[in-house]
């Protein structure tokens, strides 16, 4: 207990680790960062909405989940927009999924890819239609629900889209929760401290959505069809981007779409990550093991537990292999505590509140911000002197 009034402060409000894929975090647009529905009522629709809405229309683009159909024009496309030659290809891996090989010896700490900055889709990315994206920027559209419509817009231009060819390769219905049912999620995840989660995921992307064709696609139908631009294909493109967006540091945190980077699956026993390099001006990463010829290439989506992988990417690794696995375990102050007001101003000096904080129970311990946030709730009045000193 010593020890955790000791590191109380120095520990209780330390930044999370690097993670190089995009975390979800929704806003509607710039100018309305905080225009989010009321939480009882985002979720209720949301229920509503999975119930009798089809979220197994098929989509005119994308392709079956493990298909290599348009693997070859994925890579002609690629070769013919700036992409040097790889020492990886698309093939099909465990379980029938589709993953980069090595075609031929891959050292430990070599840099391999180079996605030059052109083949990146960003919010930055040149549209097709440039109407539609002058419309939405106009109206301060932040970046990640600007990206789904982007994402959209050229998918319903097929051939006609410089991005065609990548668009073609991305799977017609994502490894995502967000196009599980409401009776599947009640199913799957009933014990799972993600059920509620996801079901506000969902509600948060229909409530961006109800945003978006309030202010900007209902009047400007012309360029925003409801035959196209509606909630099943919103739903399909931020499945796409919330498991395929890579957070790059070096370029000033941008957020992008990485053609071909994007085929890399996710190993628990990896730490290697995708980012922009400076000196060779592309987008690589560095091995942190050697591959021999016909073995799968990896990357690390971040230090997460099984549940937030299957949250943000649809997937849960092989049970055992997560050593980042955890449960969360919520602690609160009680408002019956004697000395709630002295404990609550201790804790707010930090940033926190008195409602429930969640900390995670690894099989290899507990974060000591755990054992101070305890310490301080089940401290007894007579040390009431000592709560503004944690």
């Amino acid at each position: 207990m010593a020890e955790a009034s000791r590191t109380f402060h120095a520990t209780l409000f330390s930044l999370p680790t690097f993670s190089p894929r995009f975390h979800f975090k929704l806003s509607y647009s710039h100018s309305h960062p905080s225009l989010h529905l009321k939480r009882a009522r985002s979720v209720q629709r949301s229920i509503s909405e999975t119930k009798t809405m089809s979220l197994n229309t098929t989509l005119p683009w994308g392709c079956d989940i493990d298909s290599l159909e348009n693997a070859e024009a994925l890579q002609n496309w690629l070769s013919d927009s700036g992409l040097p030659p790889q020492k990886v290809g698309i093939n099909k891996v465990e379980m029938g999924k589709r993953g980069l090989v090595a075609l031929k010896k891959i050292n430990r700490g070599e840099k391999i890819l180079f996605v030059p900055p052109s083949l990146l889709i960003s919010s930055d990315s040149d549209w097709s239609s440039p109407v539609a994206g002058h419309v939405l920027k106009q109206q301060n559209v932040a970046d990640l629900p600007l990206l789904a419509t982007y994402l959209i817009s050229e998918a319903n231009l097929q051939k006609s889209s410089r991005w065609s060819n990548y668009i073609s390769s991305l799977p017609r219905e994502p490894y995502s929760l967000l196009h599980w049912t409401r009776s599947e999620l009640d199913r799957y995840l009933k014990a799972s401290q993600i059920r509620l989660r996801a079901i506000e995921r969902i509600a948060d992307i229909t409530g961006t959505f109800d945003d978006l064709r309030r202010r900007i696609f209902s009047k400007h139908p012309h360029l925003f069809p409801k035959e196209v631009f509606n909630l099943v294909t919103f739903r399909w493109s931020f499945g796409i981007l919330l498991s395929r967006l890579v957070y790059l540091y070096s370029m000033d945190g941008k957020v992008a779409l990485v053609p071909w980077a994007d085929m890399l699956n996710h190993s628990c026993e990896v730490e290697t990550y995708l980012n922009y390099d400076k000196s060779s001006q592309a987008v690589v990463f560095t091995t942190d093991r050697a591959y021999q010829p016909g073995e799968q290439v990896f990357i690390s989506y971040g230090k997460k537990s099984n549940a937030e992988l299957l949250l943000s990417y649809g997937f849960v690794p092989k049970q055992g292999t997560n050593l980042n696995d955890s449960v969360e375990l919520p602690l609160s102050l009680k408002i019956s505590d004697k000395c709630y007001k002295q404990k609550l101003k201790a804790l707010m000096k930090h940033g926190l509140s008195a409602s429930s904080q969640c900390y995670p129970i690894q099989i290899s311990g507990w974060p000591l911000e755990l054992m101070a946030y305890a310490y301080l709730t089940v401290s007894p009045p007579s040390m009431s002197k000592q709560f503004e000193e944690v």
